[in-house]
């Protein structure tokens, strides 16, 4: 046993000896973006390598927040990715467990379009898209034109199919013979089952919207309604670049994903090695 013991810790610090080095690299960029955001434009392109921040982070948001409205901006893309990612997890969940419980003609057929569906990019779309909410609705401008045209993810549907389809018949059948209704069952039984796929997926569809920058570009023209993407885009303009706003904005813009994922990282590792496990 001991053998056995002193062996699996060696195994252990040999994993982590090769990991962290992995880590170091992949967050040297997220802690060189920090640093580029407290120093001033022609610091950053100076010769010499600073590794180690320094004092003007106040400075360039304060340049950002007057050149953009960024806070504003910042609570706009809150909002929107928040009330996205509610709606389209429910969605996705009602579209999932639909196909995956119930029989009914034509549904190989639904899953083949939306398997099809994800090997569109969004560039083909997104212009009959845009006719369509712009022109058609005369949605433009608007948060419902913000937030509903993407609603539907087929990736999402999938993942929570699968989640679905792992989950034992025998469960829902008995919640039927005791007479509890459709609806009971996917509210009360199946979902909180799914809860940890569904808070990966929610995390996933929250990255998505954070980062949105093209349909939320096309869609609003109002200053008012840019989301903090699109903010961040405007700082770059003809004549004059402020990289220091927009080092500083990416530092803002990459706080609440690593918040999110650090408050759902237990929920978020269950659901990705629940989906993989059939």
């Amino acid at each position: 046993m001991r053998s056995k013991s002193q062996s699996l810790l060696i195994r252990q610090i040999a994993l982590h000896a090769a990991l962290a080095p992995l880590a170091l690299l992949w967050l040297f960029p997220l802690w060189m973006m920090f640093v580029f955001s407290t120093m001033p434009d022609n610091g950053i392109f100076s010769p010499d390598i600073v590794l180690w921040p320094s004092t003007n982070f106040i400075a360039n948001f304060k340049n950002l927040q007057a050149d953009t409205d960024f806070i504003g901006a910042m609570v706009i893309s809150i909002g929107v990715a928040m009330i996205y990612t509610v709606l389209s997890v429910m969605l996705t969940s009602m579209a999932g467990w639909a196909l995956a419980r119930y029989r009914f003609v034509g549904r190989s057929i639904v899953i083949a379009i939306i398997l099809g569906t994800i090997t569109l990019p969004f560039s083909v779309v997104v212009i009959p898209q845009f006719i369509m909410v712009a022109r058609e609705f005369k949605l433009a401008n608007t948060w419902v034109a913000l937030i509903v045209p993407p609603l539907f993810n087929s990736l999402g549907v999938l993942f929570m199919r699968q989640s679905f389809s792992m989950m034992p018949g025998e469960l829902f059948d008995a919640a039927r013979v005791e007479g509890v209704k459709e609806w009971q069952i996917f509210l009360r039984i199946a979902l909180p089952l799914a809860r940890p796929t569904m808070a990966a997926l929610a995390i996933i569809l929250f990255l998505v919207s954070w980062n949105n920058y093209l349909w939320p570009l096309l869609i609003n023209s109002r200053p008012g309604m840019m989301t903090a993407p699109v903010a961040l885009g405007t700082l770059i303009g003809l004549t004059k670049v402020s990289w220091g706003g927009i080092m500083a904005g990416a530092v803002l813009l990459t706080a609440p994903i690593l918040v999110v994922f650090v408050a759902l990282q237990r929920h978020f590792i269950a659901g990705i090695a629940a989906g993989a496990i059939k």
